[in-house]
């Protein structure tokens, strides 16, 4: 049975019991911040929950995309050495809603496994929760009872709170869970070792292939548990160890999900995958690292220094050094894996196929880039090891050392420790983790954030209806709201039951605003008027699906006290209007913008990543080359042509997804999850028509004027524009008239400006030439002088150690190596005051440097502490400046001190 095969048949079968079968959701989440990348099925259903949105059915299964490489789902390292780790894999599940519950879920699970997939019954296992004491949580016999059903109780399993309790995280829904576990190995073995023995010990081959969690409780933050309204079912099975079971494998990557991948890499390196376990290591990598990579830009996180990005780019980087050292690639190779995994994706995750060239382009780029650094690396490394303060008793590299390495090139410590060897040394790992967890602790406390559990003030309603796109304020009542410690800050986070309140999302900032206690309003232009009972919300967020008001007014705590008391009080809520005004109009420029660039550009255009506030857009795009300034200018002309002809806004809410992208025709952004119904924003149906939830203009005319700003490179493949409308491009036309008008003044207002600019810029390079052979005539002389009066032999070396005349750094340096040049055996010692700033100058002839064991950077660092400065270079020219202009003499006479 193929992998193909066997996904099908899950999804069949669970249809067939009445389940709706979904898309995966994207592997970055955009609305949960708990989250950098999806790492298990339940990730897009949190919401269903936590009850703070309907599930779109009451029973749902799909195969869902998962990426495991940061916080305690972190199995980066492990990949590749072993035969079961992975960084991407997919995670089949089925859901239940408050429907079914562990009757049917433990029936189905058995009913798949052994008669559709025809698993062996003899060969599996099932534990169940054993109970806590402490918890005050009792043994899950109901699942125990059921299983006797289907499995000999032998192999039914108690197991205790760390492998069959799941929970969502710190606080959120949790429950027992049963797992379903498999033994794949010889008959031989068994026969030795009984499979029971090796439940949950880390063997390959005895393993867990199936998780239902049934869901019964909610951690609060007090470490609590409450029982919740509803029983939920959340199920995942590894889809890479099902295949492995039911394709008769010892590995996942023996299946036919990763073999396609591994022959071709191995083909292309001219080796064969099972005959060198250092290679098989370097293939398993590989095979692994592009599935990841490729499907996390096609969904919208491009490799980038920091977050998410820097993640894709540490994994990218692992693949890329792995085939450089073990694999023989020392030219981009990575990148032409692409076709193959989309053509065999193409009909489960069907957007990478649909980027292809634009993922392989990205990461081609990544490529050539990180093997530049790689290469600068590996310089790095042996120069650090000729550098005694950077070994430890002459044989060791410290974990500075190492950790810089890691951090800076993405070395991974193996290869550090490799090259070490090869070179007779050491590294101190121990000193390496000390200083990967003083890193991980900055970036612990960065991310800092303890959350109160959320305080219910009304059960009657739990959802929160969205009225911005119509209206600006709104009497409207607070459903919940939380305590929030964040970093120094104290924040109160609001939940209401109807906001006017755009919340951050799409690029397009959060509102900003006023909430008042309804009988104490104010009538006020002014938002920021406030009484004891209003606070200033300072922005809105999503998390998940609510929209989270947040504010740290000083008078929330008053405000609270007051909802307490008052719990079913109506409140004012008033967004700030001006900043809404000026954010759409920013936005509705971006729709433009965007239609703009695909019309001068091409269709290859896509939106990769925005940022619409008040002051400025930004729109991230794929494109690989930098625009001329003919296509800006022919974009600009676009857009304000656009707005000129004041197009009314055309919106459509609640459009059936398929209707709006097939239909309509309306653009969706990849990586993005919509709904079953959508909203279609059209600027001239011939022009702009795009899926999007952000507020807009009624018409084109209110953006007034569009100019673009800046234009830039951000990644591989990817472009930047920023650009201003309204108020924001007013001031900037002002601004560069008054500087026009500064210049035209400057000049004696001269007719033909750009022709007085020029002769201005001519007479300037003149004078330029001018001063500077004045200046290399000085300094020959100087040269000169030096040769006469300060060059002096001492045991067959000329010395020479003088305070000279220069004007600038360059002309010192030229004078040293002309020293050098015209006299043999030389040691010079060159001091000089430029521009108010001390500089010094240390050459010395190669000869010396071998014979007598001199070394110029550490002979310029001594002298520079004269100077209260610093410096450095190679041994037999270096050079140091300081902020002491006093302390030339003292350098000097130390340089006599040294060298007489």
């Amino acid at each position: 049975m193929t992998c193909h095969e066997i996904r099908q048949q899950f999804l069949d079968f669970f249809k067939s019991k009445g389940h709706l079968i979904v898309p995966s959701a994207p592997l970055v989440l955009k609305n949960d911040p708990t989250l950098m990348f999806i790492n298990s099925g339940m990730a897009q259903f949190k919401d269903f929950f936590l009850g703070t949105k309907p599930p779109t059915a009451p029973r749902i299964a799909d195969t869902q995309k998962c990426l495991r490489v940061t916080g305690k789902h972190n199995d980066l390292e492990d990949v590749g050495h072993d035969t079961y780790h992975h960084t991407f894999f997919e995670m089949l599940g089925n859901w239940s809603f408050g429907d079914y519950f562990k009757e049917e879920a433990i029936a189905w699970s058995w009913e798949l496994l052994t008669e559709v997939y025809k698993l062996p019954k003899e060969r599996l296992y099932a534990t169940v929760f054993e109970g806590d004491e402490k918890e005050n949580l009792p043994k899950d016999t109901e699942a125990y009872e059921i299983w006797k059903k289907y499995l000999p109780e032998e192999r039914i399993l108690f197991g205790s709170k760390k492998d069959n309790f799941w929970e969502m995280g710190e606080v959120g829904p949790c429950g027992p869970c049963t797992e379903i576990h498999i033994d794949l190995r010889d008959e031989a073995e068994i026969q030795q070792i009984a499979g029971r023995e090796l439940i949950n010990k880390d063997n390959p081959l005895v393993i867990e292939i199936w998780n239902n969690v049934f869901m019964q409780y909610e951690r609060k933050a007090d470490g609590s548990l409450v029982l919740l309204p509803a029983k939920h079912v959340d199920t995942g099975m590894g889809f890479e160890r099902l295949c492995m079971a039911i394709q008769g494998k010892k590995s996942n990557y023996d299946t036919d999900i990763f073999q396609p991948l591994i022959a071709f890499v191995a083909q292309k390196a001219n080796t064969t995958y099972g005959k060198n376990p250092q290679t098989d290591v370097a293939l398993r990598v590989v095979a692994d690292h592009i599935r990841a990579v490729a499907f996390t830009i096609a969904d919208g996180q491009l490799p980038a220094a920091t977050g998410a990005g820097y993640v894709i780019r540490r994994i990218l980087r692992r693949a890329v050094r792995y085939g450089y050292s073990y694999l023989g690639f020392k030219e981009p190779f990575f990148n032409e894996i692409v076709p193959l995994l989309a053509e065999q994706f193409q009909n489960v995750f069907p957007e990478l196929k649909a980027q292809e060239k634009f993922v392989q382009n990205v990461i081609l780029e990544e490529e050539k880039s990180f093997l530049r650094t790689l290469e600068n690396g590996l310089q790095t490394l042996s120069q650090a090891i000729t550098k005694e303060e950077n070994l430890q008793n002459g044989k060791v590299i410290t974990g500075k050392i190492v950790f810089e390495l890691y951090d800076t090139y993405g070395f991974p410590v193996d290869l550090t420790a490799l090259i070490a060897k090869e070179k007779g040394l050491s590294i101190d790992e121990e000193g390496f983790k000390r200083e990967l967890e003083i890193q991980r602790e900055r970036s612990r406390k960065a991310q800092a954030q303890e959350a109160a559990d959320w305080v219910i003030l009304s059960t009657e309603n739990t959802d929160t209806e969205f009225i911005g796109y119509d209206y600006t304020q709104s009497i409207a009542k607070v459903l919940r709201y939380r305590k929030v410690k964040e970093k120094n800050k104290i924040l109160y986070h609001f939940v209401l039951d109807k906001t006017p309140f755009y919340a951050e999302s799409g690029g397009q900032v959060g509102d900003s605003g006023v909430f008042r206690i309804q009988d104490t309003r104010h009538e006020t232009q002014d938002i920021r008027h406030k009484t004891q009972e209003a606070i200033f919300i300072s922005d809105t967020k999503k998390e998940n699906d609510l929209i989270i008001h947040i504010s740290e007014d000083k008078n929330c705590e008053k405000f609270v006290h007051f909802l307490e008391q008052n719990p079913t009080a109506e409140i004012f809520a008033q967004i700030d209007e001006n900043k809404r005004l000026l954010t759409r109009n920013n936005h509705s420029a971006t729709h433009l913008l965007h239609a703009a660039l695909r019309k001068v550009l091409g269709n290859h255009v896509q939106q990769k990543g925005s940022l619409v506030s008040e002051k400025i857009l930004r729109f991230d795009f794929s494109h690989f080359a930098k625009l001329t300034d003919e296509e800006i200018e022919q974009i600009e002309r676009i857009v304000n042509e656009k707005i000129r002809q004041n197009i009314p806004l055309e919106e459509r809410r609640n459009v059936p997804l398929k209707e709006a992208t097939e239909k309509l025709g309306a653009i969706a952004l990849f990586g993005e999850k919509y709904g079953d119904f959508v909203r279609v924003i059209t600027f001239d149906e011939n022009f702009s028509r795009e899926l999007c939830g952000g507020t807009h203009v009624a018409a084109t005319g209110e953006i007034g004027f569009f100019k673009i700003i800046s234009e830039s490179s951000i990644s591989a493949g990817v472009r930047r524009i920023e650009a201003i409308t309204a108020i924001e491009s007013e001031k900037w036309v002002r601004q560069e008239e008054k500087l026009l008008e500064q210049i035209r003044e400057m000049l004696k207002n001269p007719k033909d400006l750009l022709k007085a600019i020029q002769q201005l810029t001519e007479q300037k390079n003149l004078l330029e030439k001018k001063v500077e052979r004045y200046e290399q005539a000085q300094a020959q002389a100087e040269k000169q002088r030096i040769l006469q009066e300060n060059l002096q032999k001492v045991d067959n070396i000329n010395l020479i150690i003088a305070q000279i005349q220069v004007a600038n750094a360059d002309l010192m340096k030229q004078m040293a190596f002309e020293l050098k040049n015209q006299v043999e055996n030389l040691i010079a010692v060159l001091a000089a005051n430029i521009q108010d700033k001390p500089q010094i100058a240390v050459m010395i002839s190669e000869n010396l440097v071998q014979e007598k064991n001199l070394d110029a950077s550490k002979i310029v660092k001594e002298l520079a502490k004269e100077i209260k400065g610093g410096g450095g270079g190679q041994n037999f020219f270096a050079t140091a400046g300081g902020s002491d202009i006093s302390g030339l003499n003292k350098v000097l006479q130390k340089a006599k001190e040294i060298l007489v």
